[in-house]
Order: C-alpha cells, then structure tokens, then sequence
C-alpha cells in the first residue's frame, strides 16, 4: 500500500474510532473496541473499501500507534484521543519527572493563564520527549515547547496514565506546573 493510501485510511479510522462511529453505523464497547469486520463492513457500506490485510499494514506501521487490536486480532480501537465517551481501562502510572506538550505561540497566553484542558477530548495529551511534543505543536505553525513538572503534579495528587502508544494522559495541567521551554 502506497503512503498516500495509509494516511487516507489512518484518517478515516481516526474519525470513526475517536469521534464519529455512529456516522457509518458503528456502537464502540465501553472500552472503545469494535469488531474488526464490523469496521471493514461499515466502512465498505459508506463507500470506503479497506482490505483487512490493508488494516493490519496500517495498524502495524502506522508511526504514532494510534489504532491496536485485541489479543484474539478480532476487535480494534483507536489508543486515545477519544472525543466520545469510552473508557481506555488504562492503569495508574508514576510519570517522569518532565513531560512535554507541543503547541503554537496564539495559544500560549490562554495555555499560561489557564493550563492545558482537554478540550474536545477525554484527557490532555503529554509526551515524554521533546521531540514529539515540538512535532505534534508543529501541525498547527512553528511548535512552541511547554515543560510539565509531572513528578509535583504525581505528588500533588494529580493522576497520569499511559496510552498503548505512549502517549501520557491526564485530565488537565494546572497553569502553575507548566512553563515555556526552549528545545535542547
């Protein structure tokens, strides 16, 4: 499959595992999973024909993880990033000292006044290193870079998970643990 075929198709999962399944006729399970020849008849019957070979190339190259299958290969969801109600199930975990977020300059006076807020989504999404956070704040202009004092947040009782991806997830970011850095 062609890179311009998989980024169509990641799309269109991303759409219909994160935020509209009931477009096509999908009912996500509570953890957000859905049989994988539900998906394939679905999306064919909406005019989006994807061969379950074509899903398995793009599950498994796809370079940020953002779709995974059950253990039985049966079902499929997206590993956040969720704008409909599911719950990932995903533990507890102790985060890094520093987490990252990446966004653009026009967000910045709002973001330091106010934090960072999940918005149209479940959970604010952190990365562990800076240069995913400087990528992810580059699809919108030139990235600017925020630091994430975690380890106070863990100890200040704030909660963290960790996606199947690596993405770091929790609710909000008080304006206090976070501040503008410079890329190293």
């Amino acid at each position: 499959m062609n890179e311009q075929r998989k980024i169509r198709v990641s799309k269109k999962l991303a759409r219909h595992l994160r935020h509209e399944p009931a477009r096509i006729g999908l009912t996500l399970d509570p953890g957000g999973w859905v049989p994988v020849e539900t998906l394939l008849a679905a999306l064919a019957a909406h005019g989006f024909r994807l061969s379950r070979a074509e899903l398995d190339e793009v599950v498994r190259t796809n370079d940020k993880r953002r779709f995974a299958f059950d253990e039985t290969g049966t079902r499929i969801r997206a590993s956040q990033g969720h704008s409909v109600e599911v719950d990932l199930a995903l533990p507890t975990a102790e985060p890094p000292d520093a987490l990252y977020h990446g966004t653009v300059a026009r967000f910045l006076p709002a973001i330091l006044a106010e934090g960072l807020r999940p918005m149209n989504r479940h959970a604010v999404h952190l990365s562990a290193t800076i240069e995913t956070a400087l990528k992810v704040g580059a699809r919108r202009g030139a990235s600017v870079l925020l630091r994430i004092d975690a380890r106070a947040m863990a100890a200040a009782g704030h909660e963290f998970q960790v996606s199947a991806n690596g993405v770091w997830l929790t609710a909000a970011v008080p304006p206090g643990f976070l501040q503008q850095a410079e890329p190293t």
